[in-house]
């Protein structure tokens, strides 16, 4: 969801990818993902098709991210992985983002979530096993190696978040921003 150009999901072996942009779907395209325009807040799915959903850097961009991730967890199959990355708001980036929205091309759109904010959600959707690990932990121009990732959140700009949706066809409390 929001696969932008493909630039995550190239390297994940993701396949497909459903994008709001013409111009990045057609770089996706390119890239080897056969990409659907769409918004996340209403994907064009069929219930329970997919293994895993994959999000990275664009929930903050979603109108409503909350609704997106219910959409996500109705075409998600039971049993199976959503993984979100985020730059989390509370994290050096996140502070450094911003500070800059009305400079940046993207970011000036962008509504920065902590991975707290975007924990919380999963588990009131019903969401389990949900697990966070980070990266990005000193500025781009310090960094002198690969920083290897590391379990939780709170001192890394980029976090990433997994969760899995329940076996059982109880899923998805309407109660969350209903």
């Amino acid at each position: 969801m929001g696969a932008g150009t493909g630039r995550f999901a190239v390297p994940l072996g993701i396949k497909y990818g459903l994008e709001p942009a013409r111009s990045m779907a057609e770089i996706a395209e390119k890239r080897g993902i056969q990409t659907l325009l769409g918004v996340a807040e209403s994907l064009p799915f069929k219930k329970q098709s997919f293994d895993l959903i994959l999000i990275v850097a664009a929930l903050s961009l979603f109108k409503d991210p909350v609704h997106a991730l219910r959409e996500a967890a109705g075409v998600l199959k039971p049993g199976k992985q959503i993984v979100i990355g985020i730059l989390d708001r509370n994290s050096l980036y996140g502070d450094f983002y911003e500070s800059r929205k009305k400079e940046g091309r993207f970011s000036s759109k962008a509504k920065f979530l902590s991975t707290s904010e975007v924990s919380g959600w999963l588990i009131e959707l019903g969401f389990e096993e949900i697990k966070t690990c980070q990266t990005l932990f000193r500025q781009p121009e310090k960094i002198e190696r690969t920083e290897l990732p590391q379990k939780g959140s709170g001192t890394g700009s980029f976090a990433v978040i997994s969760a899995r949706k329940p076996g059982s066809s109880l899923f998805c409390r309407p109660s969350l921003h209903a």
